[in-house]
């Protein structure tokens, strides 16, 4: 039995790390896009801005793997989707997050600095 609680209490961590993963990206998603618009960040990280676009679109969208009607199972399914598309924007913002956490200028060309 001991055996089962901890795969259960390491299975249990793994989830934790990816809704971390989620929660940073929705906190960071929005500034990041303030910083692109007014010129601050570049380069634009394309990457995060259609994985959670595709993540919007599947949230709205009529059309799902499995349909809401059936519940619990409809439901469980949208947040499988876009909390792995969520993960997905996480890891396109990680150049950002280092920018913003380093105080990197991200307008400054690599071959000025030699």
């Amino acid at each position: 039995m001991a055996g089962k609680g901890g795969k259960l209490m390491t299975r249990l961590r793994g989830r934790s790390r990816v809704i971390g993963q989620i929660t940073r990206a929705l906190r960071l998603f929005v500034p990041m896009l303030g910083d692109v618009l007014r010129g601050r960040y570049r380069p634009v990280p394309w990457a995060a801005i259609l994985w959670m676009l595709a993540a919007l679109v599947y949230l709205v969208s009529p059309l799902d793997l499995i349909p809401d009607f059936l519940v619990l199972v409809g439901v469980l399914d949208d947040a499988v989707i876009v909390g792995w598309l969520l993960t997905r924007v996480d890891a396109a913002l990680g150049p950002y997050r280092a920018w913003r956490e380093g105080g990197v200028d991200a307008n400054e060309d690599d071959a000025s600095t030699t």
